[in-house]
């Protein structure tokens, strides 16, 4: 027999309270899903895990990120050895003094899952009826399927199967996914394959890397305001042990349209050209903003790129400089 879909009256729906709304505070929404994109080699799953760790054990992610709620986590990352996933839970464990073998994280053990087969979907959906998480994390998109990216019609079944999940579950879902090195206002719109995928998240962290192990963390939320960026630094203890993420400072930028007059005026007292990477470094922004104002500082002529670094160019003969 068929029938209706379930209706509520919108004065009537629930809202949790402020205590209820976050998985981890200003970080990460309560049954959120969403993406934590960036490029190859940008610390992804390191701070995925570092999520999944902080929700099993109540402790503060990356340190400084508060735990609202607590709960077992179960992950999947494709592109690592099972012993080695161990290796990596228990470092961030041992950096906070955690019982590793207490820590109520889970790993499937399974060689291969495939969102884009209905057994595997199936399989995942009786693992989370069985296991409960509270957060599921998988690692990364690419090693998921079989399908084409850059095709919204094939990536959404993916992605609405997952929403699925978190709705079904009550289970925030973390999926780490790899972006492109081109600059782009945005990060999420440096995300490889559909603008879908950027849409999907209801709360998203992008890592780009600023070199020497330090990566800028930005998170955007669907429905609420974003924290400032940090800085972040892979580290561990002096014999090489308890690898994990640490919060390294704030980036403190400066607005949009004071920063092009910084690079220029920078460089117009500079002695010579400045590379990129001084740049950064004097002006305190992260490597993607910076790159953003770089190229559009270019095409507008104000500044001229180099062999040697970058340079305010010397006004046209017999005309004086505008800027």
């Amino acid at each position: 027999m068929t029938t209706p879909f379930a209706v509520v009256r919108a004065a009537d729906i629930d809202v949790p309270a402020e205590d209820r709304r976050w998985l981890v505070r200003d970080l990460w929404g309560r049954s959120a899903v969403g993406i934590v994109g960036g490029a190859p080699k940008c610390c992804k799953s390191w701070f995925a895990l570092d999520m999944a760790v902080s929700v099993a054990s109540g402790t503060p992610c990356l340190g400084r990120f508060d735990v609202d709620q607590v709960g077992n986590t179960l992950v999947f990352l494709a592109e690592d050895a099972l012993v080695d996933v161990k290796s990596r839970l228990a470092a961030i464990a041992a950096s906070r003094g955690l019982d590793f073998a207490a820590l109520a994280v889970d790993a499937i053990s399974e060689p291969v899952v495939r969102l884009d087969l209905a057994a595997h979907r199936e399989r995942l959906v009786l693992t989370l009826e069985q296991r409960r998480p509270r957060l599921l994390l998988l690692d990364p998109l690419v090693r998921l399927h079989r399908l084409d990216e850059n095709s919204a019609q094939e990536i959404s079944g993916v992605l609405g199967f997952l929403r699925e999940l978190q709705r079904s579950y009550d289970c925030a879902v973390v999926l780490v996914h790899h972006s492109s090195k081109k600059h782009r206002s945005r990060p999420g719109q440096a995300l490889r394959g559909s603008s879908d995928l950027h849409a999907f998240g209801d709360s998203n962290a992008y890592l780009s890397s600023e070199g020497d192990h330090e990566f800028v963390l930005t998170i955007e939320h669907r429905q609420a305001a974003a924290p400032p960026q940090v800085r972040l630094r892979l580290t561990s203890q002096l014999d090489g042990s308890a690898t994990h993420l640490a919060v390294a400072s704030a980036v403190v930028e400066a607005p949009a349209v004071d920063l092009a007059g910084q690079v220029v005026d920078h460089l117009r007292h500079a002695r010579g050209p400045v590379l990129r990477r001084d740049l950064r470094q004097s002006l305190r922004i992260s490597n993607n903003r910076l790159g953003d104002v770089l190229v559009d500082l270019e095409r507008s002529g104000r500044i001229r790129r180099e062999a040697e670094g970058w340079v305010v160019p010397p006004p046209p003969e017999g005309q004086a400089s505008l800027f």
